[in-house]
């Protein structure tokens, strides 16, 4: 047979690979090349019967690669901007051929992938609308370095892997390609060929910016710049987030605070508006969410994320999101964001065995998985992974002004035994538990973040003993600014819990968190973790009958407030919800027509007032000096007088709980000579209460007491907290 022009152009074997999908580098084939003399455009256009190159005014039909359907070749004088035209099935269609446009990556991205060192890993991974060599459409660049082919697919070309192969950049195992003309809210997902030939499941973008509605899950190609009006927060919110400032955290789960009428979860404009008024009036300093990273399944709470760069799409778009953070820092509030680095689902469109081998994860399941959630455990020590978790923080600091992150279950990565028994888990090089690759994630998160943002703030919810978790990476710590405080939560729920009778017995339960109180900057947390599966309510924890029930309540929020640490509570909890929490459901926003109810929330927005007026409330909430015990050891009452102290010029607070249901006149030292104001008392009838008190204060006595030269006997109501301030 006779060689034609078209046989030296593409020899059979490439021809096969590139129609079948197979060829590992369909850009050193397709699209414009100079074979000797000419230049040669190749292009692979499936269903197409005839194709015409478009050169200006010019046309060059191509011809087809015999034995090859949908295969061209065409001639051209010189290399040039191009179209295609495609012709078949009685259709025809124009469009720019992604193989004629060169990479959008640059020499210096590819050297920092390559070393896992990019911190902005999403300006060059994901899917980005830009205008390439004067034409604009979307950017796909992808990491999957142990794949023989990845292909972007998408409504756009009817999901086949063989119509936009991606060109491989060196060593780094990026892909990336330029498809014209695709733009705002095009889904796509990757198919990528592993290695044997093996074609997995559709992967969702690991660097996506957005998800198509669950189930569905695709990824969506979306814009994340936008503008901001919030530069008189963001001038401020570093002395905001300081250990001596009042920081005080409403716990928020977007699908389940509010519903709109027909059981809509309400968007992120609605929630910039009913939200953060409602956070505003109730005097919290900040809103913590729940994760919004995509996450697929709604039991999860968003605990499981697959889309770790996409906030979900179940209440907005990015710029809506943006919109919210936006709302709430013109508002004076600070938004914290739950960050999931610890593990990810099993969902085939995840990150599992992402490019047909295991990538993110561990292989063996002593280090990869979570036998407690069945969920995959990032591999902490691959470079690529540290990196893309990394930036992932630092994504959603600089791209939406949160204002910190929230670490959940750093505990599990700590340990490499965590939850496991002996024989289940793989010691570090030392013989030992602690999982070092880790501790060194959490330590460059905190360095990066801290370094790369300014006024930010990091918090861990960590519930052992791992020393200086909220120390200085500088100094050997892990770098958090924060630690929830789980054992002062453990012993208080527990304590509160009981019937009165039983409390002396249990006395010490409500003071030994001072004894290690200084040794992290702590957040008392009453999260939703302690109103979920069948632990029941607040309200329900409490013991009696119902006035007993929300005086235990009102006490309890009385002794949090006033006891050192930041403090956080979880909505519904404000207003003493009957129910535990259903994801499923609103909030049972009806129970505020029970006076009762209105009680609690009125004591919580004051508590958080007297907590931020007062300086001595919370500016020593990390330091010894800040605290003084006045009566520690009444077990036989269930009494507990304290002292928190400020700075210079700052009025000392006396608080005092009674956790008997049972009135008293209860002699105090107090710090100083002088009139006592009676600043707050859980018992006020505003709050639910009889109205039981000292009639707005006391004045001291030259009565020794409690190794005080001064004193006052005062009436402590039934299951109350009662708050003094140096008049």
């Amino acid at each position: 047979m006779t060689e034609t022009w078209i046989d030296r152009v593409i020899d059979s074997s490439a021809a096969r690979a590139i129609v079948e999908g197979r060829h590992g580098d369909p850009f050193g084939v397709l699209g414009p090349h100079k074979i000797g003399k000419d230049w040669v455009v190749l292009a692979f256009v499936p269903g197409a019967e005839r194709l015409t190159v478009l050169c200006g005014k010019a046309e060059v039909v191509a011809e087809a690669v015999p034995d090859f359907a949908g295969l061209f070749a065409a001639k051209l004088d010189k290399n040039q901007p191009y179209r295609l035209r495609a012709e078949g099935h009685g259709t025809a269609w124009e469009f720019d051929d992604p193989f004629r446009f060169g990479p959008v990556l640059g020499e210096m991205d590819e050297y920092l992938l390559g070393e896992g060192t990019h911190k902005r890993l999403w300006q060059v991974l994901g899917a980005h609308i830009v205008t390439h060599e004067g034409v604009s459409g979307t950017h796909f660049a992808v990491w999957a370095p142990n794949a023989e082919r990845v292909s972007v697919v998408g409504d756009f070309n009817i999901w086949d892997g063989r119509r936009h192969p991606m060109r491989r950049r060196g060593a780094t195992g990026v892909w990336e390609t330029f498809v014209p003309g695709l733009g705002e809210g095009t889904t796509y997902k990757y198919e990528i060929r592993g290695q044997h030939g093996h074609v997995g499941p559709l992967k969702a973008d690991p660097v996506g910016f957005g998800s198509e509605h669950p189930p569905a899950n695709a990824s969506v190609v979306r814009r994340i710049a936008g503008a901001f009006h919030d530069g008189d927060w963001m001038e401020t919110r570093a002395a905001r987030h300081s250990i001596d400032a009042p920081i005080s955290v409403y716990e928020v789960h977007l699908g389940s605070w509010r519903r709109a009428p027909g059981d809509r979860m309400l968007s992120y404009l609605e929630l910039a508006e009913q939200l953060v008024d409602y956070v505003a009036d109730m005097g919290f300093t900040h809103i913590e969410l729940l994760p919004v990273s995509e996450y697929p399944f709604d039991g999860s709470w968003g605990y499981q994320p697959v889309g770790m760069y996409a906030p979900t799409i179940r209440h907005g778009t990015p710029g809506e999101f943006r919109a919210f953070v936006d709302a709430a820092h013109r508002k004076g509030l600070g938004v914290l964001l739950d960050w999931v680095p610890g593990h990810f689902p099993t969902d085939p469109h995840g990150l599992g065995r992402f490019d047909g081998t295991a990538l993110y994860e561990h292989a063996d399941a002593r280090e990869g998985f979570h036998q407690d959630w069945n969920t995959l455990i990032y591999n902490y020590g691959r470079i690529e992974v540290a990196n893309y978790l990394v930036s992932n923080a630092l994504y959603w600091l600089e791209e939406y002004h949160l204002d910190g992150l929230r670490v959940d279950a750093v505990a599990s990565m700590l340990y490499r035994d965590y939850s496991r028994k002996e024989g289940e888990w793989i010691p570090n090089k030392d013989g030992g538990r602690e999982n070092y690759e880790a501790i060194a994630l959490l330590q460059r998160m905190n360095a990066v973040a801290y370094g790369e943002v300014a006024g930010i703030m990091t918090v861990a919810e960590e519930s052992t003993a791992f020393p200086g978790v909220s120390r200085p990476v500088s100094h050997g710590g892990l770098g958090f600014g924060f630690k929830w405080n789980m054992g002062w939560m453990n012993d208080t729920l527990s304590y509160i819990e009981k019937d009165p009778i039983y409390r002396q017995y249990h006395h010490h339960q409500m003071t030994f968190g001072l004894h290690y109180a200084w040794s992290e900057n702590y957040i008392l947390p009453i999260s939703h973790d302690e109103v979920v599966h069948g632990k029941g309510s607040m309200l329900a924890k409490m013991p009696g009958g119902d006035w007993e029930k929300f005086a235990n309540l009102r006490a309890y929020y009385g002794f949090m407030w006033a006891h050192p640490g930041k403090k956080l509570l979880f909505m519904g909890c404000e207003f003493a919800q009957g129910a535990e929490w259903n994801h499923k459901q609103s909030l049972d926003w009806h129970q505020l027509e029970i006076a009762e109810h209105r009680g609690v929330q009125a004591l919580v927005r004051d508590l958080n007032r007297v907590y931020r007026d007062n300086r001595a409330l919370h500016v020593n909430d990390t330091r010894p000096e800040g605290f003084e015990w006045i009566e520690s050891n009444d077990a036989g009452a269930s009494v507990y007088v304290w002292a928190r102290k400020g700075g210079a010029g700052d009025a000392t607070v006396v608080a005092v709980v009674n956790l008997t249901p049972v009135e008293r006149r209860y002699r105090i030292g107090l710090p100083e000579a002088g009139h006592w104001d009676e600043i707050l008392n859980t018992d006020a009838k505003l709050y639910g209460g009889m109205n039981r008190g000292n009639l707005g204060g006391v004045t001291s006595e030259a009565v020794e007491w409690h190794g005080r030269a001064q004193s006052a006997l005062v009436t402590l109501p039934p299951l109350s907290a009662v708050y003094f301030r140096k008049a």
